[in-house]
């Protein structure tokens, strides 16, 4: 691999600053009743800012689970805009999908991925020459939806990436004891999928294979299944405890290098920034975090009827019913 420019790996520390800023802000705010749940991030800052990055914003479309918020990040949607799902102001945030070409937020476990597959196809179809990054966790990886995926991204050669963050484990269960094969990039053959396995701690590593399987997949080679090996270093979820099923002693032995450290050591290794540059990334991410959280909180409810209004494209007799007998039984607009 070629090493990234400067200006990229600086602009790749500043957003993985913030990202990891947020993310500690994000779990302090669910204990502070702000945000009633949350998914945590830390560890995979590298995987998901790398991917996202690599992603060219005038053609491609990212499919997100509900941990990727590095990815939102990279594609520079608005936080706050992002954070309203976690404080359950809108499912899926009150951010604009189309332009910022990242899809709503994906609760359902490897839900996302069939949707990804559905969206590149339709690229086919109608001639564009964007390509679809899919996310899911090794846990998703042995739901049937992504075997659905793979079979049908492969015979349409839709242009899609298959992005798994292998983070270790799935909730509780570690991946030895939920994917079988050895790797779930392993899996790709069965589908006549490259299947390739990267580190996902090394930002270029994410960037460079992201870069090259989104191209490809463009071109009409097909997908691609990239899987990222990291590490999940907090709990699964702040409903999670993670002390029930794996000491401290082995978080820190599994978790290997923190992925921040990795590139702020390639940083200043190659003379490209000194710690007084970074220390300024450092500031600036907490301003930005704190702009979050005042607008967040200042954030009023969604009108009730939108929960109506965005199921279908065109509204069936049915949904307008349970509409208007909603309204009836309730003192909502």
């Amino acid at each position: 691999m070629e090493p990234l420019p400067a200006e990229e790996l600086l602009g790749l520390y500043a957003l993985m600053t913030e990202v990891r800023h947020l993310d500690r802000a994000a779990v302090a705010w669910q204990r502070q009743g702000i945000i009633p749940g949350y998914a945590p991030l830390l560890g995979q800052e590298a995987a998901q800012v790398g991917s996202g990055f690599a992603m060219d914003r005038t053609l491609d479309f990212a499919f997100p689970t509900y941990r990727e918020m590095g990815v939102a990040r990279a594609l520079d949607v608005d936080m706050t805009g992002y954070m309203a799902t976690h404080k359950a102001s809108w499912h899926g945030g009150l951010y604009n999908p189309v332009t910022s070409r990242l899809a709503p937020i994906q609760a359902v476990v490897a839900g996302s991925v069939l949707h990804a597959v559905g969206w590149a196809h339709g690229q086919t179809l109608a001639g564009e020459s964007g390509a679809a990054l899919s996310y899911f966790g090794d846990g998703a990886s042995s739901q049937g939806d992504v075997h659905e995926a793979m079979n049908f991204a492969a015979i349409l050669r839709a242009p899609v990436v298959f992005f798994v963050q292998n983070n270790g484990w799935a909730i509780s269960v570690p991946t030895e004891k939920q994917v079988a094969g050895g790797s779930v990039a392993a899996r790709g053959a069965g589908y006549g999928i490259p299947g390739v396995t990267i580190d996902g701690n090394d930002i270029e590593a994410v960037v460079h294979t992201t870069r090259w399987a989104l191209e490809r997949a463009r071109s009409g080679q097909g997908p691609v299944l990239i899987e990222a090996l990291t590490y999940r270093r907090g709990p699964h979820s702040t409903a999670d405890d993670p002390g029930r099923y794996r000491t401290l002693d082995e978080e820190r032995e599994s978790a290997g290098p923190d992925p921040m450290e990795r590139l702020r050591d390639r940083i200043l290794g190659a003379g490209i920034a000194d710690m007084e540059a970074l220390a300024g990334m450092e500031r600036e991410a907490a301003a930005a975090v704190d702009q979050v959280r005042i607008k967040l909180t200042g954030l009023g409810t969604q009108p009730g009827a939108e929960m109506f209004n965005f199921v279908f494209q065109e509204s069936t007799d049915s949904l307008n019913q349970q509409a208007e007998q909603w309204r009836k039984e309730s003192d909502h607009d």
